[in-house]
């Protein structure tokens, strides 16, 4: 069967440790321990499924979350928070759906995301320290 789109499931009892960069559709439905960045501004979607755990910064345009985040979630479109979401940090959105039961432990940021820096990983937030190592 072919998809025009490209799919991506990480499926129950895999974990990942390190950033992912996609595009297309990514399904986290295990654990992942790094960024989730879509590339080159793609129009692409990131489900994080109920018993989904992402341990780490999301950029994507579409996100829905119904499982752990532990990290900011940036989208230029829009997040859904399921029922069963629960995402530890910061929600920087352009159009939010939020469901009865979904949890957030910090700020719902309405506006444009801020654009991760080139080549340093920082972030070009200006609200958020930066460490000078």
């Amino acid at each position: 069967m072919a998809f025009s789109n490209s799919h991506t499931l990480i499926s129950k009892g895999t974990s990942i440790v390190g950033d992912i960069h996609f595009s297309g559709d990514l399904q986290v439905e295990g654990t992942v321990k790094g960024n989730i960045i879509v590339e080159g501004g793609a129009d692409a979607k990131l489900v994080v499924a109920a018993k989904g755990t992402v341990e780490g910064e999301i950029r994507v345009p579409m996100v829905v979350i119904n499982g752990k985040v532990i990290g900011n979630v940036y989208s230029g479109k829009h997040v859904e928070l399921a029922a069963k979401a629960v995402v530890e940090g910061n929600v920087h959105y352009q159009l939010i759906e939020m469901v009865k039961g979904a949890q957030v432990n910090g700020a719902l940021v309405y506006g444009e995301p801020p654009q991760a820096n080139k080549g340093t990983g920082k972030s070009a937030d200006k609200n958020q320290p930066v460490d000078a190592k």
